[in-house]
This record gives structure tokens, C-alpha cells and sequence, in this order.
């Protein structure tokens, strides 16, 4: 049937899911052109699909030709709603009232193949808890689903349960249940009234030591950890929703199950427990301890706000959550590393592995990685930052931490001030933001070495790497001079432009200005 100089033909009114329906108005030809009353060419294609799809007026942003593959696939892939959008208007000839058919029927038959997947997934869970086999057409049916994980094993898996955590649901979980956890701490914190609280040190100097003046807890868990979730989350979502084959990127997340759990006993014994018992615990039992006073052992100089038994109780729920917090961070950059090495072997076309990415789409994506990981490496120096002036601070003679930045950054210019005094503490945490640094820069260097030959080349390796050089440094000589603080915010500064425009399109910019006044 012909209309709008095309090949027209209805919906079939039967109980077809997705795949079958679409390998049925493909092969029929449903949508394509016609020539003086001739069918041109035979059956749909991928690429004819895609090209059309992508012609379609209203479709601004087009269609990957890999997506289109897939539906051509034999795998439990469906399709969003809006390519049902446009695969109506190609097998709808661009027909209202058709259109309409072909979407409800699509839609429909996207339910059915959702329907049929749970079953599935149903049926095989139920096999294997009463200890059964599968039929031969379950086995045949898991043989085609190439999305499925890899078979399970016994016991608990922590590297595919992290991935799963960053990957769950919308790439907002993560970042909102960190968010959330501390939001929860802050209210804990006022509830039981250290959330802004002061003490006279022994010298006179009284300083501002409640919970929610803490940089290293407010800046990290509240913005820089949510935002650098978000960002990975984000990459690797759409990296596994891009890729044709997902057991081979659960083996290759898999194969780092055995550094998952070093990082996790790290963070938790080590980070966690210890750091706890040694910095809180024991000097609130004892009354008195080598390291400064802080929100977490105020009860020892202020007893009148909060007793020592609640302050032990909301310290340790405070350190479990720092631990998991930390370790999901650490566990985002092994995740960052996995999928950088996905993409180059995705790149270098290793068949069997991830399936070949046309050259455009591997270049786009490559170049979004570069961008996601320099995003993260700022975050990393960050959350060190944060981390180093906080313990700088409480050791400072400044009587809250945004005065003491802001006469340090003084200092240096007027040299007749008085030296700021700083009494002597213990500061393991210089030593784990030093951790958190260098592992950050690792992660970029990696990334960096892989990616280089698959980016775009109007990226700027060297900008970025200049970037996260001068972030690092201001990083390390904070703290070591007055007037340190001028060079740690102006890297603040430039790491925060940084996250919201890594192609420094301004610097840019300005030099298009530039070379237009000298034309």
C-alpha cells in the first residue's frame, strides 16, 4: 500500500514483543520510499534506519548507528520511547492517525518484551533456587541475551555490587544517598547541639569546632563526593547502555574484585575503625589525647553540651559513614580505570570483546571520558584540600576557618603582621589527603596515557594536565608559607571553572578575539 510516496503497513494485531515487531516492519520494508509505484530497495537496514531517522525534521539530536544495531540484534535490548517516537513516524509514513498506531503498537509490544524479560529472570531464579536446569528454551533464550551478567558464583561479590551501586537506577542514586547520609549527620549533629559550638584553647584562643563548620566533612560529603558519584555514575551508565555486549564488561569489572576488597578492608578497618578508636575513642574515655579538639572530642572541654557516651554514639555512626563514603570514592576510580580500558579496546576494535564503535561515536566518547576523568581529579584534590586545611585550622591560632584563610591570604602582603601562632597536634589527616591527592593524579595520568590517541583533537591534553598540576601544588604548598591561602584559592578558583567548562572555552574564546583584531 503506498502513501506519501511510501510503502505502508499496518500494525499486526497480534501479541508480538518489541524484537519481534520490529523484525517483522523491517524486513517487510514498512516506511521506505517508493519509485513511480516500485518498491526501491528491499528490506530496512541499519544504516538506511538510522540515516532516516535521523532526516526526520524534528529530530534535532538524530540517532547512533550502534543504537539502531542493536535493535537489529538478536538480545533482550528494547527502545526508549522517544525511538519509539520515531520509528512510528518512519513505519507511520509520516501520517498522523498512522503514527499513532504504530506508537501504541510499539509501546505495546515494549511492554510485552519487559513482561518477557521479568519471566525469564523469574523463571531462571526460580530454577536455580530449587536446584533445577534450565529447559532447552530457557537456555536457548539466555544464549540470545547478551545483556545478561555472567553466570553467578558463590558467595558475596563486592567489585559487580559496587558497579551496581554507581549504576542503579537513575546515575542520581548514588550522589542523592550520600547527600541524604550527611544531611541526616547535620540534623543528628543539632539535635544533640555540637553542630556550631566553641571552646578556649589552652593558650586563649577560642576556636569554632562544631560539626557543620568542618570543611571536611560539609565541602566533602555534601558537594565534591555527590558530584564526582554523579559523574562517574554517569559515564559508566551510558557507557554499558552503548555497548553490545555487557558480560564482558561485568568480567572486566569482575577481574578487580580482588583490589575492591583491599580498598574496602582499607577504608573500613584502617579509615575507619582504628582512626576512630585512636582519634575519638581513647581520648574521650581518657579525657585527654595528643590531637587537637574538634566536634568529634568536644565533650572533652565542654561537657556541659554534650556528654561523652553521645558523643561516642554519633562519632561511630559519623566514621561508618565516612568509611562507606570513601570507599565508593576509591572504588569510582577503579571503576574510571576499568572503563578507560574498555574504551581502548573497544577502540583498538578487539573483536569479541565490546564490538566495534564507529569512528565518530568512539571519538565522541573517548573525549567525554577525558572530560569525566579530569572533572573527577579535580574533585580528588578537592577532598584533599578540604581535608588539609581543616586539620591546618584546628592546629592555627585563627578563630574560625574562612577568618583564618582570609588572613593568611594577608599575610603576604603585609609583612609587619603578626607571625599566626599554631600549637603542635598530631595530623594524620595530612598524610590521608596527601592519599587521596596522589591517587587522584594517578587515576588522570592513566587515563590521560590511554585516551591521548582516541580524543578529539581540538582537546587540550596539556591545558588539562596544566590544570591538575597547578591544583596539586597549590595543594602541597598550602600551609607551608604565609599568604598560602592566595595560592590555594586561586587553584580553587581554576578547579572550579574547570568542572564547569574542561574545554576552557573562554581561554579560548579570547584568543578568537584576539586573532580577530589583528586580521
Amino acid at each position: 500500500m503506498e502513501l506519501n510516496g511510501k510503502k505502508y503497513l499496518p500494525p499486526p494485531n497480534d501479541e508480538s514483543d518489541f524484537k519481534q515487531l520490529f523484525q517483522k516492519a523491517v524486513a517487510a520494508g514498512a516506511g521506505r520510499p517508493l519509485e513511480e509505484g516500485k518498491y526501491l530497495a528491499g528490506p530496512w537496514t541499519p544504516e538506511l534506519l538510522a540515516e532516516a531517522i535521523s532526516q526526520i525534521d524534528s529530530n534535532r539530536t538524530g540517532i547512533e548507528l550502534r543504537t539502531v544495531q542493536l535493535w537489529f540484534q538478536k538480545n533482550s535490548k528494547g527502545v526508549s520511547a522517544a525511538n519509539i517516537r520515531w520509528l512510528a513516524k518512519i513505519f507511520g509514513c509520516n501520517d498522523p492517525v498512522l503514527v499513532n498506531e504504530w506508537q501504541l503498537a510499539l509501546k505495546a509490544a515494549q511492554e510485552r518484551l519487559k513482561n518477557k524479560r521479568r519471566c525469564q529472570k523469574d523463571h531462571a531464579d526460580t530454577a536455580a533456587h530449587n536446584g533445577e536446569a534450565p529447559d532447552n528454551t530457557m537456555k536457548t533464550s539466555q544464549n540470545m541475551v547478551s545483556t545478561l551478567p555472567i553466570e553467578k558464583k558463590s558467595g558475596f561479590n563486592l567489585a559487580l555490587r559496587t558497579e551496581s551501586a554507581y549504576c542503579h537506577g537513575q546515575s542520581l542514586s548514588l550522589p542523592t544517598s550520600v547527600l541524604g547520609g550527611m544531611i541526616a549527620l547535620g540534623f543528628l549533629s543539632f539535635l544533640i547541639g555540637i553542630h556550631n559550638v566553641t571552646y578556649e584553647r589552652a593558650d586563649g584562643v577560642v576556636k569554632q569546632v562544631g560539626f557543620l563548620w568542618t570543611a571536611n566533612w560539609t565541602l566533602i560529603f555534601m558537594l565534591f563526593m555527590p558530584l564526582f558519584f554523579a559523574f562517574v555514575a554517569d559515564l559508566v551508565s551510558t557507557w554499558k547502555s552503548n555497548i553490545g555486549h555487557l558480560n564482558e564488561w561485568q568480567k572486566s569489572v569482575n577481574g578487580f574484585s580482588y583490589l575492591y576488597w583491599v580498598v574496602f578492608s582499607v577504608c573500613l578497618l584502617f579509615a575507619g575503625l582504628f582512626q576512630w578508636i585512636g582519634m575519638v575513642f581513647l581520648p574521650l574515655v581518657k579525657g585527654t589525647g595528643k590531637y587537637s579538639i574538634d566536634w568529634s572530642k568536644i565533650a572533652i572541654e565542654r561537657p556541659d553540651i554534650v556528654t561523652v557516651q553521645e558523643s561516642v554514639l554519633f562519632t561511630a555512626l559519623a566514621y561508618v559513614y565516612m568509611s562507606l563514603c570513601f570507599y565508593l570514592f576509591f572504588a569510582g576510580f577503579i571503576l574510571l580505570c576499568t572503563l578507560v580500558q574498555s574504551i581502548c579496546n573497544s577502540n583498538m576494535a578487539m573483536k569479541g570483546q565490546f564490538g566495534e564503535l564507529d569512528p565518530v561515536q568512539s571519538e565522541n566518547f573517548s573525549t567525554r571520558a577525558a572530560y569525566c576523568i579530569f572533572r573527577c581529579t579535580l574533585l580528588g584534590i578537592l577532598v584533599a584540600i578540604s581535608m588539609k586545611s581543616q586539620s591546618a585550622y584546628l592546629a592555627s591560632s585563627g578563630t574560625d576557618i574562612l577568618s583564618w584563610l582570609v588572613g593568611d591570604s594577608h599575610l603576604m602582603a603585609h609583612e609587619s603582621a603578626a607571625e599566626q601562632s599554631a600549637v603542635r597536634y598530631r595530623m594524620p589527616t595530612h598524610y590521608t589527603s596527601l592519599v587521596v591527592a596522589l591517587i587522584s593524579c594517578f587515576v588522570f595520568l592513566f587515563g590521560l596515557v590511554r585516551l591521548k590517541s582516541f580524543v578529539k583533537a581540538k582537546v587540550s591534553l596539556p591545558r588539562l594536565s596544566m590544570t591538575i598540576v597547578f591544583l596539586f601544588l597549590s595543594y602541597l604548598l598550602f600551609n607551608s608559607f604565609p599568604g598560602s591561602s592566595l595560592l590555594l584559592m586561586a587553584g580553587v578558583l581554576l578547579a572550579i571553572y574547570g568542572l564547569f567548562d574542561p574545554e576552557f572555552t573562554v581561554v579560548n574564546f579570547a584568543k578568537f578575539r584576539r586573532n580577530q583584531r589583528v586580521s
